[in-house]
């Protein structure tokens, strides 16, 4: 009896002995992260904090983030680094990325690994209007993640001064415009000292702006196949025709464009009492305003409504299966429930699915902060933000042409007209 039991102890030793080696060999799966770091806010720290979280449950995956710059540097590296046969494995860029990783072979569809009844279930759990720049010919390609639309914010000291409710910010266009012009102010020479709005149009971001004054006005820019624009329709001319006018004719905004980074520091500093800007600067406002501030949603012409905004998760198909899959758990353990309500507080984006906001930590926060639920119930009248084939041209046409609107250089009808035979000159190929 003696003799058996030290006979399997010996064999037991020495099957764990040869299978230690084994066990040490099992190193966790790589994977790297592209991540979009010019987005406001200590993005850093918190994106860190929560892949430290992430890999402290799932030792067998080990995510390497690379902060890769700014959305546009993000994308640019991403491809390099796909043409170069060194890609991310997963990537947090923009929703209008969508088609161009695409066209560039270089994403899988979210849907063709998520397989399983789980799976499924998570998929069908984001809000359908961030879904509207993440489907394509049947199938999900990305992820919502760090999501948006644009809001208004509002300084509520100066609406008092001004003579102004402060708890009825302008909901139409024409309010807009009488409230803008109560709260400029101008020195004893003349010099502007307050402006009563800032909507800004320099950079990258001119077509999302101009979106949130087209969609108001009844206006969609693109199609959803992504390979037609209607840029020069009576809707998007009127919208640029206000926007110019606003400075040009009401005297309310700077002339010429405003630079998108400056928006939330004048607002900060008092020398804008109303700026549009996305829903993303929301934490950052609240912890630097000396002010109570209002967030409302886009005001009127026609309906209400934004552009949605924001980043995907996206998988990169040169991936291993192994590293895909990887790459689909991390993405669906940072969307759960209470990582997205944690998300959503940290940054003040919005939480991508209506169960976040069932959350009890959620909805202590909006409880809080009611203006965190501006952005939210705006969904209901959000629309895909501008996204086609070749976006990058493409976009690049359009925020040009706003430009040259917007500083005189050209009529917006005819900067808009031009935009739209160029941008078809673009997309032929796609149709």
């Amino acid at each position: 009896m003696r003799r058996f039991a030290l006979n399997t102890l010996a064999a037991g030793l020495t099957a764990a002995l040869l299978s230690a080696p084994a066990l040490a060999q099992k190193k966790p799966v790589e994977v790297e992260f592209y991540y979009p770091v010019a987005v406001g806010g200590p993005i850093t720290k918190i994106v860190d904090g929560m892949v430290a979280d992430f890999q402290q449950a799932h030792p067998d995956i080990h995510i390497k983030p690379i902060y890769a710059g700014s959305y546009q540097d993000s994308i640019a590296k991403a491809l390099t680094a796909f043409k170069a046969g060194t890609p991310p494995q997963l990537a947090v860029l923009l929703s209008t990325d969508m088609f161009t990783l695409i066209d560039e072979d270089a994403i899988v569809p979210i849907d063709t690994l998520a397989q399983t009844d789980a799976d499924k279930k998570w998929l069908g759990g984001f809000y359908d209007a961030f879904m509207q720049n993440s489907r394509s010919g049947g199938h999900v390609w990305g992820i919502p993640f760090q999501r948006s639309t644009i809001v208004m914010y509002y300084n509520k000291d100066l609406f008092k001064q001004a003579g102004l409710d402060p708890e009825h910010p302008p909901a139409t266009w024409s309010e807009l415009v009488d409230t803008a012009k109560k709260l400029t102010r101008k020195d004893a020479s003349g010099n502007v000292t307050q402006w009563g709005l800032e909507i800004p149009s320099g950079g990258a971001f001119a077509y999302w702006l101009f979106q949130a004054l087209t969609t108001p006005n009844d206006a969609i820019l693109m199609n959803e196949a992504g390979n037609q624009v209607y840029l020069d329709q009576p809707g998007a001319i009127e919208a640029a025709e206000f926007w110019h006018d606003l400075s040009a004719k009401h005297g309310v905004m700077p002339k010429g464009t405003i630079d998108w980074g400056t928006t939330p520091k004048d607002f900060l500093e008092k020398k804008a009492a109303i700026i549009w800007t996305t829903t993303g600067n929301l934490t950052n406002i609240r912890k630097n305003a000396d002010f109570p501030f209002g967030v409302a949603m886009m005001p009127k012409k026609k309906r209400g409504g934004s552009p949605t905004g924001g980043g995907n998760f996206y998988v990169f198909k040169s991936g291993s299966a192994e590293q895909q899959q990887a790459a689909l758990k991390f993405a669906q353990w940072a969307t759960t429930p209470e990582r997205a309500a944690d998300w959503s507080i940290a940054t003040g984006y919005v939480a991508v699915t209506p169960a976040a906001w069932q959350t009890e930590k959620m909805q202590k926060y909006v409880q809080e902060v009611p203006a965190a639920a501006v952005a939210r119930d705006q969904l209901d009248v959000s629309v895909a933000e501008f996204s086609t084939h070749d976006n990058q041209r493409v976009t690049k046409v359009l925020n040009d042409a706003l430009q040259s609107a917007l500083t005189g250089a050209k009529p917006p009808r005819q900067a808009l007209g031009d935009a739209q035979r160029e941008a078809e000159r673009i997309l032929r190929p796609y149709r």
